[in-house]
């Protein structure tokens, strides 16, 4: 949980940082700029880049935010209410769901990559696998014990088998950037 919200912080400062220097300048380039199929300011450019009518990464920020305090508090062996639990994991299932959405219009409608925002969806897929794993096994999902285990044993080849998947896509969807 805390790497997955560090790493998902980090990348949602730089969008935001990269997003106020394409406001100040418009004709600033930024960082991920590399070609038309890899280009956060193309991205920027989209609707779906402010979808709630501000920056995507504000709400990266906030979020990731909350995950890292709640890594940093269990690290330091705070106990949190089970409706605690069931808040992050309503914010992190909304953060995956807006995840997946917002991969699907990067691959099948803005056509354009945006590399800090696939870092993000790198973040999320762990964070979301093992949340639910441990609210699961800590009763705070509902789970029999034989479904707890399963996911126990196979929670890293789902997250693999997840960003394999993801990975795939991109590839698969930007074969002629990669090959020519």
């Amino acid at each position: 949980m805390l790497i997955t919200g560090i790493v998902g912080w980090l990348a949602s400062g730089v969008l935001v940082l990269e997003r106020l220097r394409v406001y100040d300048d418009a004709n600033y380039i930024t960082s991920c700029d590399i070609s038309p199929w890899v280009s956060c300011g193309t991205v920027f450019k989209t609707w779906q880049a402010a979808i709630f009518g501000f920056p995507n990464p504000l709400i990266g920020i906030v979020a990731f935010a909350v995950v890292i305090t709640t890594a940093v508090g269990m690290l330091a062996g705070a106990r949190y209410a089970r409706w605690y639990w069931l808040g992050l994991q309503a914010g992190v299932t909304l953060g995956m769901v807006f995840v997946v959405w917002l991969w699907s219009q990067a691959l099948f409608d803005i056509y354009v990559l945006c590399i800090y925002c696939i870092v993000v969806w790198t973040a999320m897929i762990p964070l979301f696998v093992f949340t639910t794993l441990r609210n699961m096994a800590h009763g705070v999902l509902p789970a029999s014990p034989s479904v707890v285990k399963f996911f126990s044993e196979w929670a890293w080849v789902i997250v693999a088998l997840l960003w394999v998947a993801t990975a795939a896509s991109i590839f698969f969807r930007f074969m002629s950037s990669f090959i020519g």
